[in-house]
C-alpha cells in the first residue's frame, strides 16, 4: 500500500496546541491534585437546564442534526436584534476562522495580523497556502497604525483578536473603525472576541458599531468560554449576508452537533443563570491581579477570563516550577505565562504557587 505525500504548506504546519492537560502534568511530574489553569475554559459547570437539554438531545443521535443550525441562528439574531441571514455558525469560533481561511485565501495571499496573538491564525492560514504578515505588539497591545501600514494589494485578510490571546489587551470599536477607514473595502477585516463577555462594555460592540457600516466585518464570538460549552463546540460569526453566504459553503457537514445545538440553545434560554458565574469569573480576575500587582508583577490590562505575566526568560522555567507544583498554565517560551482565572479556591493555590516557583 502507498501512502499518499502530504502537502508541502501541511507538512510545514505546527499542530495546534490548546494546552496540556492536569492529567499529562501529573504524569509528567508525578504528582497528584494537579489543577488546570491553561486553557481559558469556564471553571463553573454548565447550568443545570443545559444539561438537562443534552441529556435529552441524546436520545436522538442516530440522526442527523439541521446541517445549517437553523434554530441557533435564529435564537442568536433575536438576542442580538439582527436577521439570521446576518449570522454563520460553526465548530467554535476557531471553526469559523478556518471556514473564513477556505472561502477567502488562495495561495500566496496575504494575512495581516499583530503577533502574538491566537495560535491558531498561522495554522488556518497556511493551510491555505496563505501568507501570515505579521506585526509586532507594543506594549502588549495593537499598534493599528502598524496593521494598516501592513496591507498591500495582496492582504485579503486583517485578523484582530480583542481581547487579544494571550495578552489579554482589547481595542475599541472606535479605533477599529478608524482603521478600517484606511483600508480597501476588498479586504477582510476579522474581530475575534472569543473573550468578549469579559470585556469592559466601554470598548464598544462591534456587531452593533461595525457591521452596520463596514461590509468587511466579520464578528466571531463563542458559547465555550463564558458560556461553559468548551466540550461542544459552537461559534458564530455576525457579517454581512453575502459574506455569511460565503462562509456557510465551506460549513463542514453537520459541524455544530445535535447535542451542541440543544446546548446552545439552552444557554441562550439561561443567560440571567450563566451571568452571575461571569460574574464571579470577573470578581476573581480582579482579585488575582491585585494580588499579582501587589507582588510587584507588571500586568498589561486584563480584559479576558484569564491574566498573562510576561516573564520574559524565566518564563519556561516559572512554567515547569508550576507544573511540578500541580498548577498547569500556558507558557510562551521566552515572554510570558497566560493563567486562567479558575475558582477562588484554585486561584489561591496558582498565587501560592507562583511565588514558590518565581523563588526556585
Amino acid at each position: 500500500m502507498t501512502v499518499g505525500k502530504v502537502r508541502p504548506s501541511v507538512q510545514a504546519l505546527a499542530s495546534y496546541q490548546p494546552g496540556k492537560s492536569a492529567k499529562q502534568a501529573e504524569a509528567e511530574h508525578g504528582i497528584e491534585d494537579a489543577i488546570k489553569l491553561a486553557s481559558n475554559e469556564n471553571p463553573y459547570e454548565p447550568v443545570p437546564a443545559i444539561v438537562a437539554a443534552v441529556q435529552a438531545a441524546a436520545s436522538g443521535v442516530n440522526r442527523y442534526a439541521d446541517h445549517r443550525a437553523t434554530a441557533v441562528r435564529e435564537r442568536i439574531a433575536t438576542w442580538l436584534g439582527l436577521n439570521a441571514q446576518q449570522v454563520a455558525v460553526g465548530c467554535g469560533s476557531v471553526g469559523l476562522l478556518q471556514q473564513l481561511c477556505m472561502t477567502y485565501l488562495d495561495p500566496g495571499d496575504e494575512v495581516v495580523y499583530p503577533w502574538p496573538s491566537f495560535e491558531a491564525y498561522p495554522i488556518n492560514v497556511k493551510l491555505m497556502g496563505g501568507v501570515p504578515v505579521t506585526v509586532d505588539l507594543v506594549d502588549h497591545a495593537f499598534d493599528l497604525d502598524a496593521v494598516a501600514a501592513a496591507v498591500t494589494p495582496k492582504t485579503k485578510i486583517v485578523m484582530l483578536a480583542t481581547p487579544n490571546n494571550p495578552t489579554g489587551t482589547a481595542i475599541s470599536t472606535a479605533d477599529i473603525a478608524a482603521f478600517l477607514d484606511k483600508i480597501p473595502d476588498d479586504v477582510i477585516v476579522l474581530v475575534d472576541e472569543a473573550y468578549r463577555e469579559f470585556t469592559d462594555p466601554a470598548f464598544g460592540d462591534p456587531v452593533a458599531d461595525l457591521v452596520p457600516n463596514y461590509s468587511n466585518v466579520v464578528v466571531s464570538r463563542t458559547l465555550s468560554k463564558a458560556y461553559g460549552l468548551a466540550g461542544l463546540r459552537v461559534g458564530y460569526a455576525v457579517a454581512d449576508p453575502a459574506v455569511v453566504a460565503e462562509l456557510d459553503k465551506v460549513l463542514l457537514a453537520f459541524a455544530v452537533n445535535g447535542l451542541a445545538q440543544a446546548g446552545a440553545l439552552a444557554a441562550l434560554d439561561s443567560l440571567d443563570q450563566i451571568q452571575p458565574k461571569i460574574d464571579l469569573v470577573l470578581a476573581e480576575r480582579q482579585r488575582v491581579v491585585d494580588a499579582l500587582v501587589a507582588d510587584g508583577h507588571d500586568l498589561p490590562d486584563a480584559q479576558a477570563n484569564f491574566v498573562y505575566i510576561p516573564l520574559g526568560d524565566a518564563t519556561e522555567g516559572v512554567a515547569v516550577g508550576l507544573e511540578q507544583r500541580g498548577v498547569v498554565v500556558r507558557p510562551f517560551p521566552g515572554v510570558g505565562i497566560r493563567v486562567t482565572i479558575g475558582t477562588p479556591e484554585e486561584n489561591d493555590r496558582f498565587l501560592v504557587t507562583l511565588t514558590e516557583a518565581t523563588a526556585s
